[in-house]
């Protein structure tokens, strides 16, 4: 059995070792350093471009609980990171050479693995993972283009922050869609005068984040928030804040209106319309937090402005991360519009295992909606593609508990069922995969 993995970063190279240590012969194909990449420095595998830290490593935070999932699936990108940790509180960072250099090493020593220093143009024949990340670009990014059929891969400027519904305070907001009676799916947050110049005098003086050099010349058509408020204080009011025929029956019309929009099929997350922008996270909660029946929002994603390639999931890949138009190619990592470090690594285990079960003969290899890995695949497959964007993992992605409880509990309780679930799951793959 043999496969080919594009692309030696996060998800390329746990992919590469679940494939290679369940005996499949693995091509590894990294361009650099032949070819390198405005964010890399190094030709290690999977260089840390960003921050060092994979977030959180506590149980009642999605990511550290998707950090132990993948321990039980023995990820050796989680290897790699508890080999190479350096105090950093309740969040697990690590030493970048030392763990990079940690997954070279192994890879680049396992007998099942040959790496080829090249870069790929077109898909191989053979079952492929494509794991090229966000800065896809030139041949292989057309190659994506005409496997997929779509226009372009998608290039995102704008991220809107995510709040989880259970954050918002309905005594202060409601449901209503513009013109319409009756409640809506849009959730009203109503502004009077006063509200509305307390909002704009933090929006206009709130720090930005500074972009690195290969990203400032993407947003020429998209308008940071911030940016259009400081066109003129009533910008905002004629436009996404704008309250016509958002009033309540029989009451005045608000000065301004912030629009909630769902964000999952399961009604537990929504997006802030119109919010994307370029403030610091910090700038953002302090905004968010301004506006009328959002005192207390519980931000589970922070709006980002920056260059991305990633394919519209739902469109073209199913929760195995496997193409809708070909069943011997796979995507992984960033490219398929998961968000951050860990939920990239996890992407390359489930793609991996599927293209293990394709090889085999097998049925496909579906994580269950109760982990976080299976919610993130599921999330992939089952979002609205009109409106698809990146995401973290968050607790908000996990089907009901059974029964209500507090929140620190109730995180305990999503905690307690996915790892006692994948632990389950584990034992199901190795007797049906080896």
């Amino acid at each position: 059995m043999h496969a080919h993995i594009i692309g030696a970063g996060l998800a390329g190279s746990e992919a590469a070792y679940q494939l290679a240590s369940r005996g499949v012969r693995v091509t590894l194909h990294e361009m650099r350093p032949k070819q390198q990449t405005p964010a890399h420095e190094t030709d290690l595998f999977a260089e840390l471009v960003c921050s060092n830290s994979l977030r959180s490593n506590q149980l009642h935070n999605a990511v550290g609980v998707m950090k132990e999932e993948m321990r039980l699936l023995d990820s050796l990108i989680m290897h790699a990171a508890d080999a190479s940790r350096i105090p950093a509180g309740g969040a697990l960072a690590v030493d970048r050479i030392r763990f990079a250099q940690t997954v070279s090493e192994t890879l680049e020593s396992h007998p099942n693995i040959t790496v080829r220093r090249e870069v790929v143009e077109e898909l191989p024949d053979a079952p492929v993972i494509v794991a090229s990340g966000p800065l896809t670009e030139g041949p292989l990014a057309e190659a994506i283009q005409r496997h997929t059929n779509d226009e372009r891969l998608y290039l995102y400027d704008a991220v809107a922050p995510i709040i989880t519904k259970d954050s918002v305070d309905f005594d202060v907001c409601y449901r209503k869609n513009r013109y319409e009676s009756g409640e809506g799916d849009y959730i009203n947050c109503p502004m009077d005068e006063a509200a509305y110049e307390r909002f704009y005098e933090i929006l206009v003086n709130a720090e930005t984040v500074s972009h690195r050099d290969f990203e400032k010349n993407v947003f020429e058509g998209c308008m940071p928030i911030e940016a259009m408020a400081r066109r003129g204080k009533d910008t905002l009011r004629y436009g996404p804040l704008k309250p016509v025929g958002l009033e309540r029956e029989g009451e005045k019309r608000p000065y301004a209106v912030v629009q909630l929009r769902k964000d999952d099929a399961r009604d537990t997350l929504y997006n802030l319309v119109g919010f994307q922008t370029s403030l610091t996270y910090g700038e953002q909660r302090r905004l968010i937090r301004s506006i009328p029946g959002l005192e207390a929002a519980e931000i589970l994603r922070y709006g980002v402005m920056h260059k991305n390639t990633f394919l519209n999931a739902p469109k073209h890949l199913r929760a195995t991360y496997q193409s809708r138009h070909d069943s011997s190619v796979f995507f992984a990592g960033q490219i398929t519009g998961v968000e951050g470090y860990v939920e990239s690594a996890a992407s390359g285990i489930v793609a991996a295992l599927n293209l293990l079960a394709h090889l085999q003969g097998e049925s496909e290899v579906r994580f269950p909606l109760e982990t976080l890995i299976g919610a993130q695949a599921d999330y992939l497959e089952s979002a609205s593609p009109e409106r698809f964007q990146p995401m973290n993992a968050n607790f908000g992605l996990l089907p009901a508990l059974e029964k209500k409880l507090p929140k620190r509990r109730r995180k305990e309780a999503y905690a307690e069922r996915a790892l006692s679930t994948m632990k389950a799951f584990r034992s199901e793959i190795d007797a049906r995969l080896g």
